[in-house]
Protein backbone atom coordinates (compact mmCIF):
# COMPACT_ATOMS: atom_id res chain seq x y z
CA UNK A 1 0.00 0.00 0.00
CA UNK A 2 1.50 3.09 -1.06
CA UNK A 3 0.51 6.10 1.16
CA UNK A 4 2.33 8.99 3.37
CA UNK A 5 1.08 11.41 5.73
CA UNK A 6 3.12 14.36 6.69
CA UNK A 7 3.37 17.14 8.71
CA UNK A 8 5.88 20.32 8.55
CA UNK A 9 6.09 23.68 7.27
CA UNK A 10 5.61 25.00 3.73
CA UNK A 11 9.01 26.30 2.20
CA UNK A 12 7.49 29.20 -0.15
CA UNK A 13 3.88 30.11 -1.63
CA UNK A 14 2.48 27.20 -3.17
CA UNK A 15 2.76 27.79 -7.16
CA UNK A 16 -0.35 26.82 -8.87
CA UNK A 17 -0.51 25.96 -12.93
CA UNK A 18 -3.57 25.75 -14.57
CA UNK A 19 -3.63 23.82 -17.81
CA UNK A 20 -5.30 23.96 -21.75
CA UNK A 21 -7.36 20.92 -20.59
CA UNK A 22 -8.99 22.40 -17.46
CA UNK A 23 -6.85 21.21 -14.66
CA UNK A 24 -4.93 22.32 -12.10
CA UNK A 25 -1.75 21.73 -10.53
CA UNK A 26 -0.32 23.54 -7.55
CA UNK A 27 3.16 22.04 -6.17
CA UNK A 28 5.15 24.05 -3.05
CA UNK A 29 7.81 21.97 -0.30
CA UNK A 30 6.98 20.70 3.14
CA UNK A 31 9.99 20.84 5.92
CA UNK A 32 9.33 18.37 7.81
CA UNK A 33 11.56 18.16 11.17
CA UNK A 34 13.34 14.77 12.31
CA UNK A 35 15.71 14.93 15.76
CA UNK A 36 18.94 13.58 15.37
CA UNK A 37 20.19 11.77 18.20
CA UNK A 38 23.72 12.13 17.66
CA UNK A 39 23.09 16.07 17.54
CA UNK A 40 20.19 16.17 19.61
CA UNK A 41 18.95 18.64 17.40
CA UNK A 42 16.11 18.54 14.52
CA UNK A 43 17.27 18.09 11.19
CA UNK A 44 14.77 19.71 7.96
CA UNK A 45 13.72 16.63 5.46
CA UNK A 46 12.61 18.77 2.64
CA UNK A 47 9.72 17.11 0.63
CA UNK A 48 7.82 18.19 -2.90
CA UNK A 49 4.57 18.05 -2.88
CA UNK A 50 2.08 18.40 -6.02
CA UNK A 51 -1.70 18.66 -5.65
CA UNK A 52 -4.47 18.38 -8.64
CA UNK A 53 -8.14 19.76 -9.08
CA UNK A 54 -10.06 21.21 -6.56
CA UNK A 55 -7.37 20.34 -3.82
CA UNK A 56 -4.86 22.21 -5.83
CA UNK A 57 -7.21 25.43 -5.76
CA UNK A 58 -7.78 25.19 -1.98
CA UNK A 59 -3.90 24.94 -1.78
CA UNK A 60 -2.64 27.57 -4.30
CA UNK A 61 -4.70 30.05 -2.07
CA UNK A 62 -3.88 29.00 1.38
CA UNK A 63 -0.69 27.75 1.37
CA UNK A 64 1.90 30.29 2.04
CA UNK A 65 5.53 30.42 3.16
CA UNK A 66 5.41 29.39 7.16
CA UNK A 67 2.47 28.05 7.38
CA UNK A 68 1.54 24.37 8.46
CA UNK A 69 0.19 22.34 6.98
CA UNK A 70 -1.05 17.96 7.11
CA UNK A 71 -0.90 15.98 3.87
CA UNK A 72 -2.13 12.96 2.82
CA UNK A 73 -1.25 11.17 -0.40
CA UNK A 74 1.17 8.79 -2.44
CA UNK A 75 4.24 8.44 -3.08
CA UNK A 76 5.58 9.17 -6.83
CA UNK A 77 9.23 9.37 -8.91
CA UNK A 78 9.12 11.87 -11.66
CA UNK A 79 11.51 11.25 -14.51
CA UNK A 80 12.32 13.33 -17.08
CA UNK A 81 15.49 13.56 -19.25
CA UNK A 82 17.63 17.04 -18.53
CA UNK A 83 19.53 19.36 -21.14
CA UNK A 84 22.46 17.44 -21.00
CA UNK A 85 20.39 14.13 -22.07
CA UNK A 86 20.99 12.89 -18.63
CA UNK A 87 17.88 10.40 -17.21
CA UNK A 88 16.87 12.51 -13.80
CA UNK A 89 14.38 11.07 -11.09
CA UNK A 90 12.91 12.44 -7.80
CA UNK A 91 10.46 11.47 -5.18
CA UNK A 92 7.16 13.61 -4.59
CA UNK A 93 4.20 13.06 -2.71
CA UNK A 94 1.02 13.28 -4.75
CA UNK A 95 -1.31 14.62 -2.49
CA UNK A 96 -5.05 13.55 -2.22
CA UNK A 97 -6.10 15.95 0.73
CA UNK A 98 -4.38 19.00 2.16
CA UNK A 99 -5.13 20.51 5.24
CA UNK A 100 -3.99 23.64 7.27
CA UNK A 101 -2.67 23.47 11.08
CA UNK A 102 -2.14 26.33 13.38
CA UNK A 103 -3.65 29.33 13.75
CA UNK A 104 -3.42 32.50 11.12
CA UNK A 105 -0.95 34.36 13.04
CA UNK A 106 1.58 31.84 12.74
CA UNK A 107 1.85 32.40 8.54
CA UNK A 108 1.67 36.50 10.07
CA UNK A 109 4.08 36.07 12.63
Amino acid sequence: MNTATIVGRAGQDAEIKYFESGKVKTTFSLAVNRFDSKTKTEIPDWFNIEVWDKQAEFAGEYVKKGRQVAVDGRISISKWTDQTGEERERFLIVANQIRLLGSKRDVEG
